[in-house]
Parts: C-alpha cells; structure tokens; sequence
C-alpha cells in the first residue's frame, strides 16, 4: 500500500527565521485544480507599435485585463500607449488603441 501523496517537512537549507521548516511538494498530474477546463485566451491588438500582434494568454494567468498600458523607452521621450480590450467570446478578443486625449499645454500664455 503507498502513502497518500503530501507535503514533505525537511531542514531549511539556509538560517531563516520561520520556525516552521521549509516543505517539498510534488507536482500532480491531476488537472482538478482552480482553473481546470479554462482555456488560454487568444488576443489581438489592434492600432499603435502593438498592431497586428497576436497574444496567447494562458488560462493560468487569469482572465484578460480591461486595459493594457504599452511604454515605449528610447532615446527620446517616453511614449505612452493604452489598448482597451473589447471581448469577443469567452476565450478571445480584441485590444484597440485608445485614441489620444489633447493635453493643454500650460506652459504657453494664452
């Protein structure tokens, strides 16, 4: 008969102050978990640097954010673009670029 399957207590592998010792898990072939039967998302980005790519989100990850901020880092200035997800079914959808807002410059007298 074998032992049921379950965290195994072992000495910490460095000092530590958590009184409790570290323990090893096994990883399990048993698919019962959390986000069992969810599948990866596939995304679109549409507008901006991003357009045309294509994201495959997996479902570990959860679901797909509302709002995607892209920054953009080089020798000039930085340059900020955000994408809005707009879902098209349960396991896709489609990020568009969010049209720029006029900033007032403050710095010029009217």
């Amino acid at each position: 008969m074998t032992e049921a399957a379950g965290p195994v207590p072992r000495a910490p592998s460095a000092p530590t102050l958590d009184p409790v010792s570290e323990e090893v898990r096994e990883l399990s072939e048993d698919q019962t978990g959390a986000d069992a039967g969810t599948q990866d998302a596939v995304l679109l980005f549409v507008g901006g640097p991003l357009d045309g790519r294509v994201e495959i989100r997996e479902a570990r990850h959860g679901e797909p954010l509302p709002t995607i901020t892209h920054v953009h880092l080089h020798d000039g200035p930085k340059v900020v673009h955000r994408y809005d997800l707009t879902p098209l079914g349960p396991q896709a959808g489609v990020y568009h670029l969010r049209p720029r807002q006029a900033v007032r410059d403050q710095s010029v007298a009217e």
